[in-house]
């Protein structure tokens, strides 16, 4: 039984797989998934978990080099922290993003029901 981290057993399996420059998608309940992309959903209700919750979860477990998120994340106001989370930050537009998660080695699903709740990740090396 772990004492802390990431508990859900899938999620570990799938984070365990994953190397440096893969990139792996966190995505609101709404964000399309690819086809072919391995898929861990977490979503459990409108909200539940929330973005955020599973982006520090991962972020305490994975080596990012960037992030990239949509340009029209700029213009709300519902994710203010997201900035300060990445030292390297991109933005493209959203439709771009979609395409951008064509090509991730895994799609996380969270219950977020906000717009532009989606983020790629890309996995650095921790050493």
């Amino acid at each position: 039984m772990r004492r802390r981290g990431i508990l859900n057993a899938d999620l570990n399996a799938a984070l365990s797989r994953l190397g440096h420059t893969d990139l792996v998608i966190v995505a609101d309940c709404g964000l399309p998934i690819p086809r072919g992309v391995p898929v861990i959903d977490l979503a459990l209700v409108h909200g539940v978990p929330r973005f955020e919750q599973v982006l520090d979860a991962l972020l305490e477990e994975l080596a990012i080099d960037r992030a990239v998120v949509a340009v029209e994340v700029q213009g709300t106001l519902a994710h203010p922290w997201l900035t300060t989370r990445f030292e390297h930050l991109d933005y493209i537009d959203h439709t771009a993003l979609k395409t951008l998660s064509e090509s991730a080695a895994l799609f996380i699903r969270t219950g977020e029901a906000t717009p532009y709740a989606n983020a790629a990740l890309v996995c650095g090396v921790g050493f």
